[in-house]
């Protein structure tokens, strides 16, 4: 059998998909000095040979290798430090591998819980095992994955306990609602020094002390230590992948809609919850 008929050079477009690449890129290579100019037929046009086809091969091998230009540049070179490229890319390349790991954990998390509660953290997830579907409104999830954003997963997983209480609880359930409407009814019109404020911040406080008492006598400490030292046992191997940030720097970038007057009330309930926590008071009408 014949062989078919060779060229001895050939254009732009048959050497990039004999290299698995693209004129463009291959033209790129040219503006930055990788791949040297070849020469041009009678049309003008670049015409590539043998050895511009070998190296343009080499190229695209490191390059798929992940290998930077300009580290390829100084393997052409016969420079030295193509080592210290080879070890910074290991070091991304097991970066990467840790990333597509907790991926994986990620998306395993979100078919067995079967609902958004598997993207937070597993120190959250874990927390909230067992509740019944239905148990934590779309509201509850939202709050958790601010809080988990603002203050991590061990913040978060503090927070999970109370949604515990609520879901277990329906007397505090309902209050929670109620205080929740009375909340949003703090309106632009009214005024910071209303004393509606200070009556609706004890009854908060109060709630708040019900919402701890029931955890204790739940049990729910205890079994936050469990998870926690489970935690202690697998720090750092799984990280959330988004840019770390102070607690404040983070507060401060998130937006809330609150009149002056809701603001004097949040205030005004950490102060109470402030003060009954240092007079050591845990009775609910200490507020």
């Amino acid at each position: 059998m014949p062989l078919p008929a060779i060229p001895r050079r050939v254009k732009i477009g048959d050497a990039a998909a004999f290299a698995g690449t693209t004129p463009r890129a291959i033209r790129h290579y040219h503006a930055i000095g990788l791949l040297p100019e070849p020469e041009r037929g009678r049309d003008d046009r670049r015409r590539y040979g043998y050895d511009d086809m070998t190296r343009l091969l080499w190229i695209r091998r490191m390059a798929d290798a992940g290998i930077p230009l300009d580290d390829i540049h100084a393997a052409f070179r016969g420079a030295t430090d193509i080592e210290q490229s080879l070890v910074r890319l290991e070091e991304s390349l097991a970066s990467k591998a840790a990333a597509i790991e907790a991926q994986r954990a990620a998306v395993n998390r979100l078919r067995e819980v079967g609902s958004p509660l598997g993207l937070l953290s597993p120190l959250v997830t874990g927390r909230l095992h067992g509740l019944p579907p239905g148990a934590l409104r779309s509201a509850d999830l939202d709050t958790l994955l601010v809080t988990e954003r603002i203050f991590g997963p061990l913040g978060a997983a503090i927070q999970a306990g109370r949604f515990i209480v609520l879901a277990t609880h329906p007397e505090l359930r309902a209050e929670e609602d109620r205080l929740a409407e009375a909340e949003a009814a703090l309106d632009d019109g009214m005024s910071t020094d209303d004393p509606r404020i200070e009556d609706l911040a004890v009854q908060r406080c109060v709630h708040e002390a019900a919402l701890a008492a029931a955890g204790e006598s739940s049990g729910l400490e205890e079994a936050l230590n469990v998870l926690l030292d489970r935690e202690d046992d697998h720090a750092g191997e799984e990280g959330d992948g988004a840019v770390r940030m102070s607690a404040m720097e983070a507060i401060g970038k998130m937006p809330y809609d609150f009149s002056p007057a809701r603001v004097r009330y949040e205030e005004r309930v950490l102060e109470l919850l402030h003060s009954a926590d240092q007079d050591g008071d845990t009775a609910p009408r200490t507020c």
